[in-house]
């Protein structure tokens, strides 16, 4: 599949020096069917440790959005594993639009859990790490024990909400957009170093496809690619599910905020009520110690 993909590799020195970023890069290029692309993820924590977090970050973030909840994982015992995906962060960025495709990123991600072997994983997602992210434990509950949810959803093929038509409508406007602008407008709080870390895989608009991309992937309409995978998760959370769940909720967010969340909570099977966030916008991830620390607890009451 791979082979004739054309991609870029953003230079490594866009990332020297991170904001609060001390995670040295690891790499996989012989993921089965994505062959010759690199796949960047950060692995910390002890490779025998009883949970494994696996961090799913969404659009147009990468593995960096993880950078407060990393340490509160590790400190507990755990092991995190956050990739990115491909088109995001320090993984290769096919140049051609069609190539991002629903299917091109499970599949990636099926294949790369398979690789590192993970097992009694804790799911962490956000964005497009739930829209793609909750379609896998069915294909693999037995690697799945917890869940931590926050602002997403399950794209099942229908009319999405006003805010985000919006969303969608400004992005398709926006073929260069600026990354770090973007993150800085919706997380106030961010310092300039921090919204520079989120700009740094783009050198230019050549690398953004996968930003152009993942809003006109969201299944909106009941024939695209993705919809019958995600009715089937919505089975399997509704009705399967074994684990134990915790759902944090930044209340600003005007596209994935109390409301979806809610109907996500109904959703999924024995998931308590919400852990809200007042000042929290869409990514939730930048109040991550806060969020880190009520999962763990809830996790050990649990």
């Amino acid at each position: 599949m791979s082979s004739a993909i054309k991609a870029l590799r953003t230079p490594d020195n866009r990332f020297s020096d991170l904001a609060d970023w001390p995670y040295p890069p690891r790499y996989m290029d012989d993921l089965s069917g994505y062959e010759g692309l690199r796949v960047h993820y950060v692995d910390e924590g002890p490779g025998d440790a009883e949970h494994v977090f696996l961090c799913l970050h969404g659009q147009p973030t990468w593995s960096y959005l993880y950078r407060h909840m990393i340490p509160k994982f590790t400190s507990s015992g755990g092991r995190v594993v956050a990739p990115d995906w491909l088109g995001f962060g320090r993984s290769d960025k096919p140049v051609d639009d069609a190539v991002y495709t629903f299917h091109f990123h499970r599949n990636m991600i099926l294949e790369f859990i398979e690789k590192l072997n993970l097992s009694n994983i804790t799911l962490v997602v956000q964005d497009w790490g739930g829209v793609l992210g909750l379609t896998v434990p069915h294909e693999m509950p037995e690697r799945f024990s917890r869940l931590i949810i926050m602002n997403t959803a399950l794209a099942t093929g229908q009319k999405p909400s006003d805010g985000f038509l919006q969303w969608k409508a400004y992005a398709a406007t926006q073929p260069d957009m600026d990354v770090g602008g973007l993150m800085k407008r919706s997380t106030p709080h961010l310092t300039g170093a921090e919204a520079a870390a989120y700009a740094a895989p783009f050198p230019d608009q050549s690398y953004k496809a996968g930003v152009r991309r993942f809003p006109e992937m969201v299944m909106i309409e009941p024939d695209m690619e993705g919809v019958d995978t995600s009715k089937r998760a919505a089975q399997f959370w509704r009705d399967e599910w074994q684990g134990a769940s915790f759902m944090a909720v930044g209340e600003q967010d005007p596209v994935l905020g109390p409301e979806v969340m809610e109907r996500m909570r109904g959703l999924i099977r024995n998931c308590p009520p919400p852990f809200m966030l007042s000042q929290a916008g869409h990514f939730v991830q930048e109040w991550g110690a806060e969020v880190a620390d009520e999962a763990l607890v809830h996790f050990a009451r649990a």
